[in-house]
C-alpha cells in the first residue's frame, strides 16, 4: 500500500480568523471575581484610586498565570468599582437608575461599547485619560485575547462629537474599525 509522505493540505485561514473573532467578541461576565501623562493624579481628582488600577491588573495577571481567561468586565469592575454584572452588553441598560450615565468622558468612568456584529456581547473599559475632546485612553482586558492593555487611545468619530461612534487604537500609529458606544457609566463613590 503506497504511503504518502507529505500531509493533506489543509486551510487554516478559517480557523484563524473565527479565532480571531472570538477573541474581539468574547466579553462575557467570565464568572470570575475578580500610562497617560498624569494617570495618577487625574484619577485622584475623579475619584478612583491608582490602587483600584494595580488591582485590576493584578488579578488580571494571576488570572492569566493559572491559565484562566481574562475578561473585560470584571476587569473593569475591579478597576472602576462599578459593581454592574452580565456581559457587557448590558452594562448600559443595568447602569440606568444605578448609576450615573452621560456622554462625555471623564477619567474613571466606563465606557460602555454597544454590542455589534463585531462585539456581539459588547465591551467595557475603563477611562485612564481624556487627552481632548476628541480622544481618550482606556484600559481593558480581552480587547486582545485574554490581555490587558492599558492606556490605549480612542478617537470619537462620530459626526455629532457625542462618542457614539469611536476608533481604538489596537496597533501602533493605527485606528482600527468603528464601534458603536452606549456611553460612559460613572462611579459617585
Amino acid at each position: 500500500m503506497p504511503h504518502s509522505l507529505t500531509a493533506p493540505k489543509r486551510n487554516f485561514r478559517l480557523p484563524l480568523l473565527i479565532a480571531a473573532l472570538l477573541a474581539v467578541s468574547a466579553c462575557g461576565d467570565g464568572g470570575n471575581p475578580g500610562g497617560a501623562m498624569n494617570f495618577a493624579s487625574a484619577q485622584e481628582q475623579s475619584g478612583v484610586s491608582v490602587e483600584r488600577r494595580a488591582y485590576a491588573v493584578a488579578v488580571a495577571k494571576k488570572m492569566r498565570a493559572k491559565r484562566q481567561r481574562v475578561w473585560c468586565v470584571p476587569f473593569a469592575r475591579n478597576a472602576s468599582g462599578i459593581e454592574i454584572r452580565g456581559n457587557a452588553r448590558t452594562w448600559w441598560s443595568k447602569a440606568n437608575g444605578a448609576y450615573e450615565r452621560g456622554h462625555t468622558p471623564k477619567v474613571g468612568a466606563v465606557m460602555a461599547f454597544s454590542s455589534s456584529r463585531k462585539i456581539p456581547l459588547g465591551h467595557v473599559a475603563v477611562v485612564s485619560a481624556v487627552d481632548s475632546p476628541r480622544q481618550i485612553r482606556i484600559d481593558h482586558a480581552n480587547w486582545k485575547r485574554n490581555q490587558v492593555s492599558l492606556n490605549m487611545v480612542v478617537m470619537d468619530v462620530s459626526p455629532k462629537n457625542d462618542w457614539s461612534q469611536v476608533r481604538v487604537m489596537s496597533q501602533p500609529n493605527a485606528l482600527g474599525s468603528v464601534y458603536p458606544v452606549s456611553g460612559f457609566i460613572f462611579n459617585g463613590a
